[in-house]
């Protein structure tokens, strides 16, 4: 694993390079994305089906396009028993955790007869995507649907493509069915996306997208945003780990490779202010790797954006994952708790050695649904604040609005907009109310 000395060129020529992993920098494939997603808005099912033939190399009709109560219940025949008490431990942790996020409408009262408040109301109905491909992700599909059920939302939607047998992956079944689906779907792809913002005569319409997937799944929900409300438009996952000389390079080395695992995209950081660790720490890489079942996506990944940078002190070090803006960053100091104080930009912060990032990914209860390419400067994780809307809710009793009706004409006027002013005026002309 390549080490580097940190500087400004480096940590510039660094943060250009983990730049063109975004979705944003793919705009060849947007042609062929719009496309569908316009056939499926015209077309409906007839082209979610077709599309599904050619992508997926399943035939599907209205009828068996929904997972059915029968291919549930014998996916909790495939899993282990062992296994769905592991989700079940996990869902109480994710559910709990969620659970103290949760907000309550309010409200304000003033003696001069004024009532404010903020009404606070669930999505009445969510669209969950779920990819598939070679891996089967339980652990994502939970992430997605509980902050969705502790938030109150009425119905779930989940789709996902199927396997050329037709069938979803049983632990992708028993994850939704214990994260509380109300319906799943045997679709993917960009034209899944197109069916859960226009609705088709077999698949609703909803409020919301959520969930990650590949290129073509980030910008078709990029582009049915306003039709519909997103999550965000996921990239490639990514670790940073910042450590000094306590660190175990062993276990900094097999952390960084957990996220390396992914795909050849997926971005694995260390920075360092000891040279003696960023040595120690690439000569575990070489001496894993080898070992793990995905040794050649994880080579890739570390030859394209695999980095441990050697910082003069800790403050440059702060300084530069902040500017990455990591979705995963460990923190792997003498004092992680201090260091932690001065980050601002972070999906996730683990602490401690104890605390690696796998631990959120599937135990812990904190959303693993994270921002990636730096948009963790403005962005949150997934939670149950990205599946309720808020009203503001205004009552002026009549004393009140005379008390402050000459404030509002004066300020519409100013705009000339007298219409307003008008409206506020009516209601005072002379002889009015008396």
């Amino acid at each position: 694993m390549r080490i580097v000395a940190l500087n400004d060129q480096s940590r510039k020529d660094l943060l250009n390079t983990l730049l063109k992993r975004s979705p944003n920098h793919y705009d060849a494939y947007a042609e062929r994305v719009s496309a569908i997603l316009a056939r499926v808005k015209e077309e409906g099912d007839i082209a979610l089906f077709d599309y599904t033939r050619q992508f997926d190399h399943v035939e599907l009709t209205k009828e068996t396009v929904q997972v059915t109560s029968e291919e549930i219940e014998e996916a909790y025949r495939e899993v282990t028993p062992a296994l769905i008490e592991v989700m079940r431990r996990s869902k109480e942790n994710i559910r709990s955790y969620h659970s103290l996020q949760k907000r309550n409408s309010w409200f304000s009262t003033t003696e001069d007869g004024t009532i404010l408040g903020q009404k606070i109301t669930p999505l009445k109905r969510v669209g969950v995507y779920v990819p598939g491909g070679t891996a089967s992700y339980p652990s994502s599909v939970m992430m997605n649907i509980l902050p969705a059920k502790v938030a109150g939302v009425d119905e779930i939607i989940m789709t996902t493509p199927p396997g050329k047998d037709g069938r979803v992956p049983a632990v992708t079944l028993v994850a939704a069915k214990e994260a509380g689906a109300d319906r799943i779907f045997k679709v993917g792809g960009a034209q899944g996306i197109a069916a859960l913002a226009y609705g088709t005569a077999s698949i609703p319409k909803v409020d919301k997208i959520v969930g990650p997937g590949n290129i073509y799944v980030a910008l078709a929900k990029k582009a049915v945003y306003g039709y519909v409300s997103i999550d965000s438009i996921a990239g490639p996952s990514e670790i940073l780990v910042l450590a000094d000389e306590t660190a175990n390079p062993r276990y900094v080395a097999a952390d960084l490779l957990s996220q390396a695992e992914h795909d050849v995209l997926a971005s694995a950081i260390l920075v360092t202010t000891s040279k003696p660790l960023a040595e120690e720490v690439s000569k575990e890489i070489d001496r894993m790797v080898p070992t793990l079942s995905r040794s050649e996506i994880i080579s890739q990944s570390l030859e394209n954006y695999g980095y441990i940078l050697v910082t003069e002190t800790l403050d440059d070090a702060i300084e530069t994952v902040n500017e990455i803006a990591s979705e995963h960053m460990e923190i792997m100091t003498a004092n992680p708790f201090e260091v932690m104080t001065k980050i601002r930009n972070a999906g996730a912060i683990f602490l401690g050695p104890y605390s690696s990032e796998p631990l959120g990914d599937y135990y812990a209860g904190p959303n693993h649904i994270l921002p990636t390419n730096g948009t963790a400067k403005f962005f949150s994780p997934l939670g149950v604040d990205d599946f309720i809307k808020k009203s503001s809710i205004i009552y002026y009793s009549e004393q009140a609005l005379r008390a402050a009706s000459d404030d509002i004409q004066a300020f519409a006027n100013a705009e000339h907009l007298t219409a307003h002013a008008n409206s506020i005026h009516v209601r005072f002309e002379e002889g009015e109310n008396e």
